[in-house]
């Protein structure tokens, strides 16, 4: 059962995989907020304090995950980019090289 997902992992674009995990974190930091928000203005109780400050280490450490998936996934990114642009460097020179 891993290998379908594993295919369908392959033909997803590193841009669209980027926006996916930025819209993950999005969510997670809106948790976030919104859990510090009800941490400052509720009255809770010793044990509803510590859920949810386990909750939010939690949302904490889930952001920190997609933040070092986005910047690899940036970095891969940027050489896909610079790949593409040498190509198309190379095919251009090729090109006039041929036609002159």
């Amino acid at each position: 059962m891993t290998k379908p997902k594993e295919k369908n992992k392959e033909k997803i674009s590193v841009a669209s995989e980027i926006d996916r995990i930025e819209g993950r974190k999005s969510l997670c930091q809106d948790s976030l907020e919104k859990a510090e928000f009800r941490q400052r203005r509720e009255n809770l109780s010793d044990e509803e304090r510590q859920v949810l400050e386990d909750e939010m280490t939690v949302m904490t450490e889930r952001i920190k995950k997609y933040d070092l998936q986005l910047s690899h996934l940036r970095s891969e990114n940027r050489k896909n980019m610079l790949l593409s642009v040498a190509l198309l460097a190379i095919s251009a020179l090729l090109y006039y090289a041929l036609t002159s």
